[in-house]
């Protein structure tokens, strides 16, 4: 039996994940990235093949992504977050399309073909109004924590409106409406829907095609599945449980099956 292992170097979280040959999925682990890069990888790591009961000889090939896949030295392989992605997804959804993203930092839109190649991609890493970061300013503001979001939205009975372009204009939007006692749960839901609309403008522009499949640590909150799944008019696929958040470290334990598979496949013509 061989192991690959996936390592997704997040600007928010770390994630580490193992593959079997069958792609039976082994065990996965998460912790905040923070600021040592080559610290958390290797922590991650220790953490993952302890939980799994191996050891490091026992992964036969390591592919990483994520903005500080290039921070592990002992990576057999490095790859973007978009290709890792795009893997991951149609691995667990064949049928996929079109992915959503929506991290703590970045959110993008990729459409794919049937082979998981990225046929055309937008980012909106500019401005933190439209990532997971401004929902973690919102709460903060409102006193609560970011674990604290899902209650808040399972709360709420309306959204009130946050049409801020940018995170600054947004934020005062929100100081706003504390000021005028509007409920912290409706807030919350408003700031949820203000995301919402921004990812759907995101896959207008690169003429999103069904299937959709959601990714990303913003969709284990449902409340954002449901107004992506509004404003498409559509089905939308969503990995159980946090698989959301480990989508790209799944593709790259998936890939690093193939890279074996067709370093085998070399070996052989080459005997």
């Amino acid at each position: 039996m061989k192991y690959t292992l996936g390592l997704d170097v997040g600007s928010t979280y770390t994630k580490a994940l193992i593959v079997d040959d069958k792609y039976n999925i082994i065990t996965r682990v998460m912790q905040p990235t923070g600021s040592r890069l080559n610290h958390v990888t290797q922590k991650i790591t220790d953490e993952v093949l302890e939980k799994a009961g191996f050891k490091m000889a026992d992964i036969s090939y390591t592919i990483t992504t994520g903005y500080g896949r290039h921070q592990v030295p002992f990576r057999d392989l490095q790859i973007t977050d978009l290709t890792a992605t795009a893997h991951g997804a149609l691995f667990l959804f064949p049928g996929t399309r079109t992915v959503l993203d929506i991290g703590g930092q970045t959110m993008k839109a990729s459409r794919i073909d049937e082979k998981a190649r990225v046929v055309t991609f937008r980012l909106n890493d500019k401005c933190a109004a439209g990532t997971g970061a401004f929902l973690e300013k919102t709460v903060r503001y409102m006193n609560y924590e970011t674990k604290d979001i899902g209650n808040l939205l399972n709360l709420s009975k309306a959204a009130v409106p946050i049409s801020g372009v940018c995170a600054v204009f947004a934020e005062s939007e929100v100081i706003s409406h504390l000021s005028e006692g509007v409920p912290p749960e409706d807030i919350m839901y408003g700031a949820i829907m203000s995301l919402t609309n921004r990812s759907t403008q995101l896959l207008k522009r690169i003429k999103a095609e069904p299937e959709f499949t959601l990714v990303g640590g913003i969709l284990r909150w449902e409340k954002m599945t449901q107004g992506v799944r509004e404003i498409l008019g559509s089905g939308v696929n969503v990995p159980e449980n946090d698989m959301p958040q480990f989508i790209a470290a799944l593709g790259c334990a998936i890939l690093g099956h193939v890279r074996l598979q067709k370093l085998a496949a070399e070996k052989l013509v080459t005997a």
